[in-house]
C-alpha cells in the first residue's frame, strides 16, 4: 500500500529550517521603509472552544477551517483506553488554548481536534450500542488491510496548515507506546461558497460545490446528526471516513453538460439541474416537455438524495487532496450509521458519479461525547 503521507526526514526538515531562517535573516536586513504596517495584518483567528456538550471540529467552526490532518490508529491494550483518552483531552486543551510548550511558539487560531473510537473499542463496552459495528465492504474499493478500521480517529483541523503535524505530534507522543498509527491523510478545502443563511460549502477538485445539503439547523442536527441516547453515547456521532482517489483526466474530458449531467447540479452556481437556487433541494419530478427528468436518473443529486434514499440527513466534512494520485478524504457524520451504508449502496447500484472514484481507505468510528474539566474525554462511554 502506498502511503498517503511520507514523513519529512531529520535532513529535509533541518533544510527547511534553515531556508526559513535565511529568509529571516534578509528580512531583518531591510530597511525601517520596507517593514510592513501592523495596522495591516490580518485579525487574530478566533479560538474555538474544545470543551462542551459536542467536541468542536463537526458544526464548529462555521466554515469548515481551510486545513485536515486525519490519523487512524490502533490502540494496543484496550484496557487502557480510559486513561488515554483522558490524557488525549487534557493536551487538546493546552494546545487549542496556546499554552502547550509542544506548539514551538505557533499560534493555535483555529483549531480543533476530535477524537473518535473504532467499533472494537464500542463492542468491548456493549456490542448493542451505535458504533459498534464496521462498515460493509464496497464495489470500487482497492483497500490495503491496514486502511480498513481502525480504533482511533484523530482529526485536526486548522487555518494554519503548519499547526497540524505539530499538534499531531504532540498527541501521539502523549499517546506513545499506547497506539500504533495505520495512516494519515492531510487534506485542504478550496475558497468557500455561501448557501444560504450564513452557511458556506468549498468546492472539490471536479469543480463542483461540495456539501451543500445536511442537518444544518439545530432541528435537523438533533434529528439527524447527534446521538441522544444511550446515555454512555449521547452528545456523540457516528463518523464515516473514506479516501477516495479521483479520476480527474477522464472527467475533464466530459462537456461541460455532461459533467453537470453526472453531479445533478450547475458547475458554475452549484444550483440544481432543475431549478432553483443553490441552497434549493432537487426537484426530482421535474422533467422537460419531451418526459425527461431534469435531473438525470444516475445523477449523483437524485442517487444519493435522503428523501429517496429513505434515510436522514448527513453532515459532509470533506477535504481534497494531491498525490501520487489527486483525490478526496470523504468524511460524513450522522446519528444512524444506515444513513451512509443505505445511501452508499443505492448509489453503488446505478451513480454515474462512482466510476470517477476508487475508495483507498475506509472506517467508521463513534465521535465521543463532549467534554470538559469534571469530564474527561471519553469517561461517560468508558467507566
Amino acid at each position: 500500500m502506498r502511503q498517503s503521507d511520507s514523513r519529512p526526514s531529520r535532513r529535509a526538515f533541518l533544510g527547511a529550517t534553515g531556508t526559513v531562517t535565511a529568509v529571516g535573516l534578509s528580512a531583518g536586513c531591510q530597511s525601517d521603509s520596507a517593514r510592513p504596517d501592523r495596522s495591516d495584518a490580518p485579525a487574530p483567528t478566533p479560538p474555538v472552544s474544545p470543551t462542551g456538550r459536542y467536541q468542536a471540529g463537526i458544526t464548529l467552526p462555521q466554515p469548515a477551517q481551510r486545513n485536515l490532518l486525519a490519523v487512524v490508529a490502533d490502540v494496543a491494550d484496550a484496557g487502557s483506553v480510559r486513561p488515554l483518552l483522558a490524557e488525549l483531552g487534557e493536551a487538546i486543551r493546552t494546545l487549542t488554548t496556546g499554552t502547550d510548550a509542544r506548539l514551538m511558539g505557533l499560534e493555535p487560531g483555529d483549531l480543533t481536534v476530535t477524537i473518535g473510537v473504532g467499533p472494537r473499542l464500542v463492542r468491548t463496552v456493549d456490542p448493542a450500542l451505535p458504533g459498534a459495528k464496521d462498515l460493509p465492504r464496497f464495489s470500487r474499493e482497492q483497500i490495503d488491510p491496514s486502511a480498513r478500521g481502525g480504533d482511533l480517529l484523530i482529526q485536526i483541523c486548522a487555518g494554519d496548515a503548519l499547526v497540524l503535524p505539530v499538534v499531531a505530534a504532540a498527541l501521539l507522543e502523549q499517546a506513545g507506546d499506547r497506539i500504533r498509527e495505520r495512516w494519515r491523510q492531510s487534506a485542504g478545502r478550496g475558497s468557500n461558497v455561501r448557501v444560504g443563511q450564513g452557511l458556506a460549502a468549498s468546492r472539490n477538485l471536479f469543480g463542483f460545490v461540495d456539501g451543500i445539503v445536511g442537518p444544518h439547523t439545530k432541528a435537523e442536527q438533533r434529528r439527524d446528526l447527534w446521538l441522544a441516547g444511550p446515555a454512555p453515547v449521547a452528545g456523540g456521532t457516528l463518523a464515516v471516513v473514506r479516501r477516495m482517489e479521483l479520476d480527474l483526466p477522464r472527467f475533464a474530458k466530459l462537456s461541460v453538460a455532461e459533467q453537470e449531467a453526472v453531479f445533478g447540479r450547475r458547475r458554475a452556481s452549484g444550483v440544481p439541474l432543475s431549478g432553483g437556487t443553490i441552497a434549493s433541494g432537487p426537484d426530482l419530478g421535474a422533467k422537460t416537455p419531451d418526459g425527461r427528468y431534469l435531473v438525470p436518473a444516475d445523477a449523483h443529486a437524485r442517487r444519493a438524495h435522503a428523501t429517496a434514499v429513505g434515510v436522514g440527513l448527513m453532515l459532509r466534512r470533506s477535504y481534497s487532496f494531491d498525490g501520487p494520485a489527486p483525490g478526496l478524504l470523504f468524511m460524513s457524520f450522522q446519528n444512524d450509521l444506515r444513513t451512509f451504508t443505505s445511501t452508499l449502496t443505492r448509489m453503488d447500484a446505478s451513480d454515474a458519479l462512482l466510476p470517477y472514484t476508487t475508495t483507498t481507505a475506509s472506517a467508521t468510528f463513534l465521535i465521543l461525547p463532549g467534554f470538559d474539566a469534571d469530564h474527561p474525554l471519553g469517561s461517560r462511554l468508558f467507566r
